[in-house]
């Protein structure tokens, strides 16, 4: 397992020697699984219906809202290195950012289910939301990965249904949402 834990870290672009304790603890119990989420990694990476560049922008916005430095950095330079600009980058940690405290607010109207609560201004500035650089289709999609991560139903509903407003496909959005859950996984190990 040595071999699986030292490609996982090689293909994330992490120094060699990198450890956590979680990584050990697979390590010392020989477990398979650490071979299954470098499987799960490369799979949800390469996707059909979702560009490199894309891949590693919404596992950066993953990584950026679980506050997982590590990953944040290994998915940036993926990024960079797929394509992504500056500004892009950028913006998807703006829109992680973002997310996160929609999705408290939006989940806490949900939850309490008071009329009142919805019929109050959200009073939460979403300017990025209107025009983004890479299109509100993309930018859809990566709130919507994000607010799943989050666990927001009232947000994953409205993004979904966005995203596919905006022509996207259940597939684009299933491939997302995977992604995400892996990038998730990751983070359990890699931190």
């Amino acid at each position: 397992m040595i071999d699986v834990k030292n490609d996982l870290i090689n293909d994330l672009g992490l120094e060699e020697g990198f450890m956590t304790p979680a990584l050990e603890k697979l390590l010392e119990s020989n477990s398979k699984y650490l071979k299954d989420l470098r499987i799960n990694l490369k799979n949800v990476l390469t996707s059909e219906y979702l560009s490199e560049k894309e891949t590693a922008l919404i596992a950066l916005a993953v990584a950026v809202n679980n506050q997982n430095k590590p990953l944040e950095s290994s998915f940036s330079n993926l990024a960079k290195e797929k394509g992504a600009t500056v500004d892009e980058i950028g913006e998807t940690v703006a829109c992680a950012s973002l997310l996160s405290s929609n999705n408290i607010f939006y989940r806490f109207r949900h939850f309490v289910g008071k009329e009142k609560y919805n019929t109050l201004p959200a009073r939460i500035k979403m300017s990025i939301m209107v025009n983004p650089i890479l299109g509100k289709e993309f930018f859809e999609l990566t709130s919507l990965a994000v607010s799943a991560v989050n666990g927001c139903e009232a947000c994953v509903a409205a993004h979904e249904q966005s995203v596919l407003q905006h022509g996207s496909s259940e597939e684009r959005v299933l491939d997302a949402i995977r992604l995400a859950a892996i990038v998730t996984s990751l983070g359990k190990v890699i931190n």
